[in-house]
């Protein structure tokens, strides 16, 4: 076995990185409000509900809590069976049936849902799921389901416990499968102000995006006259009219305002799983130096054949014997002046020829010595 450090995968994750990294302009470009923000009380909710998918080809089940729901099923259409008999369900599953609720969505209007067993069944492919009522979060019924379902995965079993499986035959979904059955209230005209609230908190974005606001809108806060004010790195509170139609023209002219967002915070990402590294194009390097070395570890195996001694009761025999080998190779030391750009850390580490492992454990020493300024961020 032969356990050897590989430099030249460092070129492709130096040049990926690279990539990345010079794709973002040193001067951030403008963007809309509607983009970086959204307003406060306005937002999508949870559905949630309970149901059963019948019509299943022999891969449903046969549990408790589903052959209890068949019989309140049929008891709700008039029909009794006896207790002490067991029906046969194989071709019911029980199901749990969850979907978004959009802001704003009205009685009639339909929306997409998922459908998931939660029992025992094989697959759900070929059903058909019955009346579902979906409850939000407050216990009230916004929606019924009904429909049936698309299913991209499948799965087949042998009678000697083979399987087969692609995707996820116990998840199907249906393409507008819930009719919306009561709408939420919404917050949009709570109160005389409209709360901007960014999708990633930054004290110097919400400062610039008031600014913008109330250039726009003619407002001089310097003289006390403010339309937008900061309340703090996430929100920023606006005026706005009373009435529904103006309110619905005032944040659709203020949404399509531009402005260029402050600059993100200097930050390395580094995914332990995968190896991938991102690194801003802000992140700076104190005086540093940094050392690397190879190591190649080299195990092989020998076997040695003993024979008895002459006219001996002994007997001939295989003795394994290891051999391993350690070689280290020459280190190569680099120094790193004040103010080293993200370039020459690349260009640096990839002559030193680290693989990905190797730079993430070269970024975590660089942060515990405080010669890195940025955030590492270990995913």
């Amino acid at each position: 076995m032969n356990l050897t450090i590989n430099k030249n995968a460092m070129l492709v994750w130096a040049t990926l990185i690279l990539f990345v990294c010079s794709s973002i302009s040193p001067a951030f470009a403008a963007q809309r409000i509607k983009d970086l923000a959204s307003v406060q009380g306005v937002r999508s909710n949870q559905l949630v509900g309970y149901g059963l998918v019948v019509g299943l080809p022999g891969t449903g089940e046969t549990s408790p809590f589903t052959e209890q729901s068949f019989r309140t099923m049929l008891t709700n259409f008039g029909i009794s069976l006896d207790p002490n008999i067991k029906p046969k369900i194989k071709n019911v599953a029980a199901v749990a049936v969850h979907a978004e609720l959009p802001a704003f969505s009205k009685p009639g209007q339909t929306i997409d849902i998922t459908v998931s067993s939660v029992g025992e069944a094989s697959s759900l492919q070929g059903g058909t799921l019955l009346q579902t009522f979906l409850r939000g979060l407050d216990g009230e019924i916004y929606a019924v389901a009904q429909g049936s379902l698309v299913v991209s995965g499948f799965g087949v079993q042998g009678n000697d416990g083979s399987r087969i499986v692609s995707n996820t035959p116990t998840v199907g979904t249906i393409a507008n499968g819930a009719v919306v059955e009561r709408s939420v209230p919404s917050g949009l005209m709570q109160n005389d102000y409209l709360t901007l609230n960014l999708h990633s908190p930054d004290f110097s974005t919400a400062q610039a995006m008031a600014d913008k606001i109330n250039q726009r809108l003619g407002a001089d806060p310097k003289n006390g006259y403010a339309i937008a004010t900061p309340i703090d790195a996430a929100s920023v509170q606006v005026m706005a009219p009373r009435d529904v139609a103006q309110r619905v023209g005032f944040l659709a002219t203020i949404e399509n305002f531009e402005f260029e967002p402050a600059a993100a915070p200097a930050r390395i990402v580094v995914n332990s799983r995968t190896g991938t590294i991102v690194i801003g194009q802000d992140v700076r390097l104190m005086p540093a130096a940094i050392t690397h070395g190879g190591l190649t570890v080299t195990i092989s195996e020998d076997p040695q054949v003993v024979q008895p001694n002459p006219f001996g009761d002994g007997e001939t025999v295989v003795v394994p014997q290891s051999v391993v080998d350690v070689a280290l190779d020459d280190s190569r030391m680099f120094k790193f002046d004040p103010g080293v750009t993200l370039d020459q850390l690349v260009r640096a580490v990839n002559e030193i020829g680290a693989a990905p492992g190797d730079l993430m454990a070269i970024l975590e020493a660089l942060r515990q010595a405080g010669a890195l300024q940025g955030e590492l961020i270990v995913i």
